[in-house]
C-alpha cells in the first residue's frame, strides 16, 4: 500500500487517545478505531499538515451534542461492522501528517486500503459544525498527539 494524503471526511483507522487515558499517563489509545478526519490545515512549509480526527465508537452518547449517529447505509458503505456507531464530536486528537508518509498511529483499514472511505458531505458538515460548536462553548476535549508540535511550529514561524 502506498502512502496517501489526508482530506476532510476521510475515515481512517487510528490509535485514538481519549482525554481520560492521557490523564492517566497513557501515550497510546487502548485500541485502534475508525476515526473521521474533521479538519486538515493548509500545508506547512515542509508539506506537512495538522489533522484533527473524531473517534467512531459503538457507545451511545450521554449528551446528544457530543456525537452524531452514523446512518446504517453509511456504515455499510464504509464497511464498518453492523453495529450502531457514533462519531464523537466532543473529543478530538490532533497530529501531524507529513507529506508522502503515513503518520504513526494510522494503520490499514483493511488488506486493500489505508482508509475506510469518506463520509457523505451532509454528515461531514454536521460533524464539523458540531465540533466547532463544542469548541466555541469550551466543551471540546483536545489531545495533542505530537510531542514536538510546539517546537516544530515555532521553528517554522521563525523562518
Amino acid at each position: 500500500m502506498d502512502a496517501f494524503e489526508p482530506k476532510n471526511g476521510l475515515v481512517v483507522r487510528y490509535d485514538f487517545l481519549w482525554k481520560r487515558e492521557e490523564a492517566r499517563g497513557q501515550e497510546h489509545g487502548a485500541k485502534d478505531r475508525p476515526c473521521a478526519i474533521v479538519l486538515t490545515s493548509k500545508p506547512l512549509e515542509d508539506g506537512s499538515r495538522q489533522v484533527v480526527v473524531c473517534p467512531i465508537t459503538h457507545s451511545p452518547p450521554a449528551e446528544p451534542s457530543s456525537a452524531i449517529e452514523i446512518p446504517a447505509k453509511v456504515s455499510a458503505h464504509l464497511k464498518l461492522d453492523g453495529q450502531r456507531s457514533w462519531i464523537r464530536t466532543h473529543e478530538v486528537n490532533v497530529f501531524t501528517w507529513e507529506k508522502g508518509r503515513v503518520p504513526f498511529g494510522v494503520t490499514p483499514a483493511n488488506r486493500e486500503s489505508w482508509a475506510f472511505g469518506n463520509v457523505p458531505r451532509g454528515l461531514y458538515d454536521q460533524m464539523r459544525g458540531q465540533v466547532l460548536k463544542n469548541r466555541e462553548d469550551y466543551s471540546l476535549k483536545l489531545t495533542q498527539r505530537d510531542t514536538d508540535y510546539a517546537d516544530r511550529r515555532a521553528e517554522q514561524m521563525e523562518r
